[in-house]
């Protein structure tokens, strides 16, 4: 089994898109807009911010977290700043945890990310 797509919701799509064409800009991806959501692509995974469905705003989950797995802790660092200087908030900062190196954002619409990468076997 593997992860086949995630979607976020937000409250204000195009600020949103804005945060995370920025914070992606240096990763080739095939961005694929719809009426009410944004797709970023790659291989056969998909990212998304989206207008909720139901019409009713979008809330971040409690517990709820999106993970981005980088190759190098250069690129996790990279990323982690970019996110700050587009409005994220940092929910944990650059460092070790276990084996992996990791940090913790939140985007505009308050949805949490982890950006790492693996850096010991």
């Amino acid at each position: 089994m593997k992860m086949n797509y995630t979607v976020l919701g937000t409250n204000d799509m195009t600020a949103a898109v804005q945060f995370y064409d920025t914070l992606f800009e240096q990763i080739e991806l095939n961005k694929m807009p719809t009426d009410r959501m944004t797709l970023w692509l790659w291989g056969d995974f998909a990212f998304a911010v989206a207008i909720p469905f139901n019409e009713q705003p979008a809330t971040n989950g409690n517990g709820t977290m999106i993970g981005f797995t980088f190759d190098s802790v250069e690129e996790v660092e990279r990323i982690y700043y970019k996110a700050l200087e587009l409005g994220g908030t940092s929910e944990g900062e650059l460092k070790q945890r276990g084996p992996y190196f990791s940090a913790y954002v939140r985007d505009l619409d308050k949805n949490k990310l982890c950006f790492g990468c693996v850096t010991e076997a």
